[in-house]
């Protein structure tokens, strides 16, 4: 078994839980609230913004010229690409996009996420800590993205197209990451092995925290 089937079977009961929290249930029933979407709106730009900042420091920590190509279409995918889930998002919320995204702001579960890989990103030189604390996010995407289609017809859904990109344009980037992953853990000692592990499980329950910060609409102070 590879280290990143490894990985992926220990996250598979976080990933469980996240399909049956009430983010996930209200985007398959396509009834969530649509100040929960707006409050994801707001977060996920600028985490998406940071992400693909976090991919630009690990160039500095590559040779290979396919793998610095690499993350350059991945900076390139996060700002362009996955914006057209979020269109997604806006068309069912009724309102524009940008005029969303314009009142964005750092809530202490994403601040929390994001912190966790800049972390990585600056303490090891190998790209793979940062790798395995970034992977859940396409990852964790696209799994629910995958059981939501294999357990619901969403026909008439207004945010199947969300679930479709998800579920179709994660698989060739987490290819490529397991491939990373796994290269440079037959060669390290157990203890590396050890960080790789809790950065990913680490990851995937910030996305679910994630999630449910958005569905409570959660902020920074409570009067």
């Amino acid at each position: 078994m590879m280290f990143t089937d490894e990985l992926q079977r220990e996250a598979a009961p976080i990933i469980d839980a996240i399909y049956e929290d009430d983010f996930i249930q209200g985007i398959i029933k396509g009834n969530i609230d649509k100040e929960a979407i707006r409050h994801y709106l707001k977060a996920d730009h600028l985490y998406l913004n940071e992400f693909a900042k976090i991919y630009s420091l690990l160039i500095a920590k590559l040779n290979n010229k396919e793998d610095i190509r690499f993350l350059l279409d991945q900076i390139d995918f996060v700002i362009n690409g996955e914006v057209s889930a979020h269109y997604t998002m806006a068309d069912y919320v009724g309102e524009d996009y940008e005029a969303i995204i314009a009142g964005g702001e750092w809530y202490p579960s994403s601040d929390h996420y994001i912190k966790h890989m800049y972390y990585n990103a600056y303490k090891y030189d190998d790209a793979s800590y940062t790798i395995c604390a970034m992977a859940p996010c396409p990852y964790v995407y696209q799994q629910l993205a995958l059981k939501i289609q294999a357990n619901h017809d969403l026909t008439d859904n207004p945010l199947k197209e969300w679930v479709d990109f998800y579920a179709v344009n994660m698989s060739e980037l987490m290819n490529r990451l397991n491939n990373w992953v796994n290269r440079f853990a037959e060669t390290t000692t157990e203890e590396n092995r050890d960080i790789l592990r809790r950065n990913f499980l680490e990851s995937c329950i910030h996305e679910k925290r994630f999630f449910d910060m958005a569905y409570r609409q959660e902020e920074w102070f409570y009067v």
